[in-house]
């Protein structure tokens, strides 16, 4: 198993998926701070949290994943080893 950092490269989004994170990103902006940004700023802004941001999340669930699947390898094995006959 590779843990590589960079394996993955950039997280992208799909064309829809980032349109749609953009309009959310552009709605909060202007409710919260008053703050009216074209298409092409919110862009900006999505592609750095992408970059910048978005890393840290997806390295944590991945960790929290691995957290997950050792325990229930471990109960797994706990299981196999229960099933062994004397």
């Amino acid at each position: 198993m590779s843990r590589g950092k960079g394996a993955l490269g950039a997280l992208k989004l799909e064309a829809a998926q980032e349109q749609a994170a953009a309009q959310v990103l552009k709605r909060f902006l202007e409710e919260r701070f008053e703050l009216e940004l074209g298409s092409f700023e919110v862009l900006e802004v999505l592609e750095l949290i992408g970059r910048e941001v978005a890393p840290h999340y997806y390295n944590r669930a991945i960790a929290d994943v691995q957290a997950l699947l050792a325990d229930r390898f471990a109960s797994i094995e706990s299981d196999v080893w229960a099933l062994e006959k004397s």
